[in-house]
């Protein structure tokens, strides 16, 4: 950003407990809009989750983040396991096969929501990172689930148990 102390675009993870645990600023801000003026996060975090059925990993990374292949890539490699990915764009067949690949490349689950239409065009989507169901078995669907265009909740979920197992093969 030519205003060095321009806002950035954040987003927080709040755990069971209501506190903070994860803070991210988007690091590929786009050159166009009102995002041409934020000042772009400077590197990409993970933390860890306290759920009910135990801990679990998870990376952030916004939007236009998901264009580039070490977003998600720095993110595995600091362990995360799960990328959740706020979006706030059109997902045509392009992009949603760019997120199945970042999924497939890293071997982390990815969950991203988009604004339903008319604003934008829904289809949040999650893929589960477990690209062959055995070792040197068939390839299989990471697809777990795919929303419409409407508004609704739609949930995600990840077999940490089997998505660790593939990723220790």
């Amino acid at each position: 950003s030519q205003w060095p102390d321009a806002p950035r675009n954040t987003l927080s993870l709040i755990n069971r407990y209501g506190e903070i645990v994860l803070t991210y600023a988007k690091v590929h801000t786009c050159d166009f809009s009102l995002e041409a003026a934020l000042t772009p996060g400077d590197d990409f975090h993970v933390c860890t989750l306290d759920t009910a059925q135990g801990e679990v990993k998870i990376g952030a990374m916004i939007c236009y983040d998901r264009e580039f292949p070490e977003s998600a890539r720095i993110l595995m490699l600091k362990g995360a396991e799960i990328l959740l990915v706020p979006n706030a764009c059109g997902l045509g067949i392009n992009r949603l096969a760019q997120l199945r690949a970042r999924a497939y490349e890293n071997m982390v689950g990815i969950a991203l929501t988009n604004y339903a239409a008319p604003q934008h065009n829904g289809h949040s989507i999650a893929f589960d990172g477990i690209a062959f169901a055995e070792e040197d078995g068939p390839s299989r669907d990471m697809l777990v689930v795919e929303a419409g265009e409407n508004e609704g909740v739609y949930l995600a979920r990840f077999d940490l148990d089997q998505l660790r197992d593939y990723r220790q093969r």
